[in-house]
C-alpha cells in the first residue's frame, strides 16, 4: 500500500470493517488489505494478530506490517501521528476489534483531521452490529437512528429526551448494565413500547429477544452475557392537537415527562402545523377569570 508515496502524493487512510463475530464474514478485499498493508492502526494490536492468524494471513505479508495501537485513551495523540504519516505519503489501514471504525469505536478524530487536511479517505465496508440488530429486531427499518451507548448517569432523563423520537432507535449496552438500562427505557418510553435485545450477533450463541420493554427488563434481571444491541420502536404517531386547550395540554404532558418547556412548545407547534409563537402565547396566557359579577 505505497502508491501514494510513489506518486509524491499524500497517503490514503482506509477504514476497514472487521467481522462482528463470525470470521467467515471477512471478505477477500479485507484480507488482501491486511496482507498488503505497511502501517496498520488497530484498536487492539493483539486481537488484530489473532484475527489474522485465524484467517491464515499475516499483516503486511512476508515483509510484515508496522502495527500501532489506536484506542480511546491515545486517540487524540495517535491521530496527529497518523496524519503526519499520511501527509508524508504513507498509506494507513485503520481497524477496530469488530465492526466499522468510527461507529462507537475510535476513528472519527482521524477521519475529521484527514478531511480538513485534504487527505484521501476510503473504506472497506464490513458487517455492522447496528444494521444487523435492526433487521433482526422485527421493528420498522425504513427510518432509524443510532444512539450508541447510553450515559452511565441520568439514563431516565436521557431516554425521556428521546421519548418522542419517531424513528426506530438502536443502542449498544454492556451486559452488566442491561437490566438497569431496560428499566430506565421502560420508565421513559413506556413499559409497552416494543423492543428487541440482540445478543452475540453472528456468533454461536446468537439470541434475539423481542417484546415490550417491561418484559425485557424483567428477563434481563437474570444472567445475560455477550455483546448486546438494543433496538427500540419509535414513538407512535399522535393525533395533532387543534383546540387551544388541546395544545396547552399537549405541552403540559411533555413537560410532565421531563421535556423542557421550550422544546415541548416547538414539538407541539410542529405537530399542529402552527407557528411557535401561537403555542407559546397559549401556554403563557393568564388563566381565564371566573364568570363576571
Amino acid at each position: 500500500m505505497t502508491e501514494g508515496a510513489s506518486e509524491g502524493r499524500s497517503g490514503t487512510l482506509t477504514l476497514a470493517g472487521i467481522p462482528i463475530g463470525n470470521g467467515d464474514d471477512a471478505q477477500p478485499r479485507l484480507l488482501a488489505a491486511i496482507e498488503g498493508a505497511r502501517l496498520i492502526a488497530a484498536e487492539d494490536t493483539r486481537r488484530l494478530r489473532q484475527f489474522a492468524a485465524r484467517m491464515g494471513i499475516r499483516p503486511g505479508g512476508e515483509d510484515g506490517a508496522r502495527i500501532v495501537s489506536y484506542y480511546d485513551a491515545n486517540e487524540a495523540r495517535r491521530a496527529a501521528e497518523l496524519l503526519a504519516e499520511l501527509e508524508s505519503g504513507t498509506d494507513v489501514l485503520l481497524v477496530t476489534d469488530a465492526g466499522m471504525p468510527g461507529v462507537s469505536d475510535p476513528g472519527y478524530r482521524l477521519v475529521s483531521a484527514c478531511a480538513e487536511a485534504g487527505v484521501r479517505v476510503t473504506a472497506i465496508p464490513g458487517p455492522s452490529a447496528v444494521t444487523t440488530a435492526l433487521v433482526l429486531s422485527g421493528l420498522p427499518t425504513d427510518r432509524f437512528c443510532f444512539e450508541g451507548f447510553p450515559p452511565r448517569k441520568g439514563r431516565v432523563r436521557h431516554f425521556t429526551e428521546l421519548a418522542g423520537e419517531r424513528r426506530t432507535m438502536v443502542f449498544f449496552e454492556s451486559p452488566h448494565r442491561l437490566a438497569g438500562t431496560l428499566e430506565a427505557m421502560a420508565e421513559a418510553f413506556g413499559a409497552d413500547r416494543p423492543a428487541a435485545v440482540c445478543r452475540e450477533l453472528t456468533k454461536t450463541y446468537e439470541e434475539v429477544r423481542r417484546g415490550p420493554l417491561g418484559e425485557l427488563a424483567e428477563w434481563a434481571r437474570g444472567t445475560v452475557k455477550g455483546e448486546i444491541s438494543v433496538v427500540v420502536g419509535g414513538a407512535p404517531a399522535a393525533a395533532p392537537a387543534r383546540t387551544p386547550d388541546d395544545l396547552a395540554a399537549a405541552v403540559a404532558e411533555r413537560e410532565a415527562a421531563g421535556v423542557p418547556r421550550k422544546q415541548a412548545i416547538q414539538e407541539v407547534a410542529k405537530e399542529a402545523g402552527l407557528p411557535k409563537r401561537e403555542v407559546y402565547a397559549l401556554v403563557h396566557a393568564p388563566p381565564a377569570e371566573d364568570g363576571a359579577d
